[in-house]
């Protein structure tokens, strides 16, 4: 890398450290193809959403501030995760706006902090995607990256360019998954009707594939496609990028 290449840290998220570490490495190597120079802070942990959405707002506020530690010093912060990306992005200076001395470093790390597929198509305006993907796949919009970051147009526009792809639009892309975070814990029932609905906006589609940017969404999906007995697999939108060989998620 040369002097002047972009100074990145990756966000890796909790996901995909204890579930999915492939998409931690196909993110690296999508930055890294894309000429910046990528850095994995050994001291990051969890975003704080898990207890911000449980209301535990002095766990949330001490979490953020130990995330701000680790990620200052960094021209840019990436997460392939829309939720965790927007809790740093959008939650942190609500969280420690009473706190002086922490409001301004919250503010900071917002305005250098971005999704995966946001990065790549906004801030470095990547044209050209090198891997190659046999199949019919259609995506999924998680909220927070659809509602809080703005994330719709971007990945479409990256798989638009993946050689063999064809994507097919589902009516419903947009519509909840029914995960939630702690939601589908609180309330299984309602999240499971939620749930079957987005499996059936899917396999209407025909697509053999399901890609999103957040990998508690494709989990959850991917669960119930396997316990419906349907053929669908689910992908994280940073493997498919990167021309990732890993299983899709929920396969051994």
């Amino acid at each position: 890398m040369s002097s002047d290449s972009p100074n990145v840290a990756l966000f890796v998220t909790c996901l995909v450290d204890l579930m999915r570490p492939s998409v931690g490495f196909a993110a690296v190597k999508l930055l890294e193809d894309a000429g910046c120079a990528v850095s994995v802070p050994a001291t990051q942990t969890c975003c704080g959403q898990p207890a911000y959405n449980a209301g535990d707002r002095a766990d949330a506020r001490a979490i953020a501030r130990q995330v701000i530690e680790a990620f200052e010093g960094f021209t840019y912060v990436v997460a392939p995760s829309g939720s965790c990306a927007a809790m740093i992005k959008i939650h942190y200076p609500g969280l420690l706006a009473d706190e002086p001395g922490w409001a301004a470093r919250a503010e900071a790390l917002a305005g250098r902090t971005h999704e995966l597929t946001q990065f790549l198509s906004d801030v470095l305006e990547v044209d050209e995607i090198a891997a190659q993907y046999q199949g019919i796949v259609t995506h999924h919009d998680g909220c927070s990256g659809l509602r809080e970051m703005g994330i719709k147009e971007q990945p479409r526009a990256l798989l638009g360019r993946i050689g063999g792809l064809a994507l097919r639009e589902s009516p419903k892309a947009e519509a909840c998954c029914g995960f939630g975070g702690t939601f589908c814990v609180k309330y299984p029932e309602i999240s499971a009707h939620i749930l079957d609905e987005k499996i059936d906006d899917i396999a209407a589609t025909g697509a053999d594939t399901v890609i999103a940017g957040d990998l508690g969404c494709l989990l959850n999906i991917a669960g119930r496609l396997k316990r419906r007995g349907l053929a669908v697999k689910a992908r994280h939108i940073a493997e498919v990028l990167a021309g990732s060989t890993a299983a899709a998620i929920g396969e051994p």
